[in-house]
Order: structure tokens, then sequence, then C-alpha cells
């Protein structure tokens, strides 16, 4: 079955950067677009990046030039870094994708940005 496993959240300082990463199992990791997305507390799930299989890189407008999508397909890994992290940065962080009619998504990985 399709399995996203996100790891690298942590509680940081304002200005400071993360790396996060989501490894899949269960699809053709280098045909999957995949996408990441956040939950502040309180408040819906929104969308940040994908990163497609063609290689393009989607962004919403207000994480461009702060957040950074990548993949490895040898490594079935989608990464996505984060600089100049704010306190409203906090959020769970969660990947995504899309496989045959379906939504799957993981469990996500918790971001503390104190001020």
């Amino acid at each position: 079955q399709v399995q996203l496993v996100e790891s690298g959240g942590d509680l940081v300082p304002a200005g400071g950067s993360l790396r996060l990463s989501c490894t899949a199992s269960g699809i053709i990791f280098s045909n999957s677009d995949m996408a990441w997305y956040r939950q502040a507390p309180g408040k819906q799930r929104e969308f940040l990046a994908r990163s497609s299989s063609a290689g393009r890189t989607i962004y919403a407008g207000f994480v461009r030039g702060r957040f950074t999508v990548s993949r490895d397909n040898a490594e079935r890994t989608v990464y996505l870094q984060l600089n100049s992290l704010k306190s409203e940065d906090t959020a769970t962080y969660y990947c995504n994708t899309f496989q045959n009619g379906m939504d799957y998504w993981g469990k996500g990985t918790l971001v503390t940005v104190s001020s």
C-alpha cells in the first residue's frame, strides 16, 4: 500500500532553517507528483509546493523564495528546505501524493519556530 513518512521537524529559532524529508513506498516514485502542505493549529491545511514527475516545481506565492522543494528519485524521497523561518511557519507539515484517483497523506512532522 501507499505509505508516506515525513521527518525532519524540530524546534528552531526564528530566522533558522530546516530540511524536511518524505520517503514514499508503494508507488512508482519517479512517475509521481509529490507535494507538501502544512496545517497550523486552528487553521486549514494549505498547499506549499509540488515537485512533478517531469521535474517541474510549483510554489504557493507566500513561500516562494523561502522554501525549496526537491526530490531524489533513487531514494524515493522528496525534500522541503525551509529558510528564514518565522513564528507563523509553526505547523505540522505533510507530504502528499495523488495516485489512481486518491489522495495519500503522511502523518506529518511538526515544525515549531520560536520567536
